[in-house]
């Protein structure tokens, strides 16, 4: 029986990580494609913004 104990926490943790792929896998696209892509787009956006900033304000 001690080899049921080695090999149970491995098959739990992989049945887990099998089900997280799966569901990042169903996530990616669909309805929430555009929002998510948005979203990225306007942080990308704000982080060049914040780079192109002139770096001294009084002149």
């Amino acid at each position: 029986m001690d080899y049921v104990s080695a090999l149970l926490p491995p098959a739990v943790m992989a049945v887990f990580f099998i089900g997280l792929i799966r569901v990042i896998v169903k996530t990616q696209g669909g309805a929430n494609k555009a929002k998510e892509d948005a979203a990225v787009d306007a942080a990308l956006a704000r982080v060049e913004a914040t780079h192109q900033a002139p770096a001294n304000p009084d002149a």
